[in-house]
């Protein structure tokens, strides 16, 4: 499956789960952000995600690409914003943030806000290739 084919499934996810337009679903477009997902409209999107590629993508997956597995108190600063440590993680998993324009302004917490399209498409396509992999 090539990547415009999931980015075809994440789209129609997306469409059908939470009622934004198609032309709304673009790459750089964030889920909770630009798109206006909820939470419930995640866990939704990802549901149907699975029931049409037969595999598993989770809130917890999406979680540990953005954070890399790096605890909560290491990511984050005593006062609550991303720390230098979670900047350079964020530089790795989110490509396309300017983490130097994050610095010593965002909260941690709000991390899942800087999600796009086109990062959940990319997950999709390396659980896709992990799956395959233990099929073979």
């Amino acid at each position: 499956m090539e990547r415009n084919e999931i980015f075809e499934v994440v789209q129609q996810a997306l469409v059908d789960a939470i009622g934004v337009d198609e032309d709304e679903v673009v790459g750089e477009a964030t889920l909770l952000g630009d798109l206006g997902a909820e939470s419930l409209d995640l866990l939704d999107v990802l549901f149907r995600i699975e029931r049409k590629l037969g595999f598993k993508v989770t809130i917890n997956d999406i979680t540990l690409m953005i954070t890399g597995g790096i605890p909560d108190e290491e990511f984050g600063t005593e006062e609550g914003y991303i720390s230098d440590v979670g900047l350079t993680q964020l530089k790795k998993s989110l490509p396309q943030i300017d983490v130097d324009s994050l610095r010593g302004k965002f909260e941690a917490e709000r991390v899942l806000t800087l999600f796009t399209v086109d990062n959940l498409v990319s997950l999709v396509e390396t659980r896709k290739g992990e799956m395959a992999s233990v099929n073979n």
